[in-house]
């Protein structure tokens, strides 16, 4: 008689997402507040949307994954920053219009679950969650064999926050004569990661376990710096009516990214040199020939977060936001992008 088949004959262990999923459960718990209405494992999560402290909540989402930063995590077997990369983008995402985050969701797909790699994962979710006084409140966790290489996995995520409608930051009083200041990155964050594996790993012939001396740490050390979240920093001031515009500065860079915060008939300077830019980007541009324009248009170059704000109130910007520098101005012009 023939052996019956099961599903693990076809690749994908029930008892290996069981044993994942009790992990994640107390990750995603450690995150829950009053708002929360389910528990993970529900078909749907449920999040009280009762706002009396605001005329008019708006919800804002967005979805994101990290790119081909998953490559790092892969050859280090380093995991858990990757979540909070995830999330911290996320937050971000919505950050820039004044939105402060409600709760989170990510879908993490891979060929072989393994219990380890995704509590990991989740981890980093549930840590970055906590941080911006976000829940965890579900997420989905796919096995599919002979979709993805073995040790590889693919990883999104999924995030609604709130403003009341006369607090949303839009840019649209953002004029000439306001000043552009800039909150500084830890690296390349999440994006840029195609080019930097390129000149790292094909150009430069290094490993992420390469020392390198003008770094002060191994490649992988570098590229593997987690993604920061401006929440903190800026929560205080959201309200405040002195902020004109945000933009956070993701694929495209300053270049393409600060334009999509502008009205159509002023442009943005940027003065290069007015802040720290980190080691990394240098020594990429050195091993590709990187054009500097190319280098703008591919990583932030150690700017996470634009501020746009009148001239009278960038002291008081400054003041109440630690590592705040006057990066540029906006000038008259056609939402172009100026580096000098």
């Amino acid at each position: 008689m023939t052996k019956p088949i099961s599903y693990s004959d076809a690749g994908v262990s029930i008892d290996n997402a069981n044993l994942a999923l009790d992990r994640i459960k107390s990750y995603a718990r450690s995150t829950f507040n009053a708002r929360t209405l389910t528990e993970i494992g529900s078909f749907g999560g449920m999040f009280s949307a009762m706002f009396p402290e605001m005329r008019e909540p708006i919800l804002v989402a967005s979805a994101d994954g990290v790119g081909t930063k998953l490559k790092i995590a892969f050859e280090t077997g380093i995991h858990h920053t990757i979540g909070q990369d995830l999330v911290n983008h996320c937050v971000n995402d919505i950050l820039v219009q004044g939105a402060r985050p409600l709760f989170f969701l990510d879908y993490f797909a891979t060929g072989i679950l393994s219990p380890e790699t995704t509590a990991s994962v989740v981890e980093g979710i549930s840590i970055a969650c906590k941080e911006n006084k976000c829940v965890l409140l579900g997420g989905e966790t796919a096995e599919m064999p002979g979709f993805y290489k073995d040790g590889e996995y693919d990883l999104a995520g999924f995030i609604v926050g709130v403003v009341d409608k006369r607090r949303v930051i839009d840019g649209k009083s953002v004029a000439a004569g306001d000043v552009v200041l800039g909150l500084p990155s830890s690296g390349l964050q999440t994006n840029g990661y195609s080019l930097a594996r390129k000149l790292f790993f094909e150009i430069g012939g290094f490993t992420v376990d390469s020392y390198i001396e003008e770094l002060g740490e191994t490649v992988g050390e570098a590229l593997l710096k987690p993604h920061v979240s401006f929440l903190k920093p800026l929560d205080a001031l959201l309200d405040s009516g002195r902020i004109k515009g945000l933009a956070h500065i993701t694929g495209g860079g300053l270049l393409e990214n600060v334009p999509r915060i502008l009205p159509e008939n002023v442009s943005v300077e940027i003065h290069r040199g007015t802040w720290t830019e980190l080691p990394v980007f240098g020594l990429m541009q050195t091993l590709g020939n990187v054009e500097t324009n190319e280098m703008f248009r591919a990583f932030n170059m150690g700017v996470g977060m634009v501020v746009i704000c009148a001239e009278e109130d960038k002291n008081f910007l400054k003041n109440n936001l630690s590592e705040c520098l006057e990066i540029g101005r906006v000038v008259k012009g056609n939402q172009k992008i100026l580096i000098n």
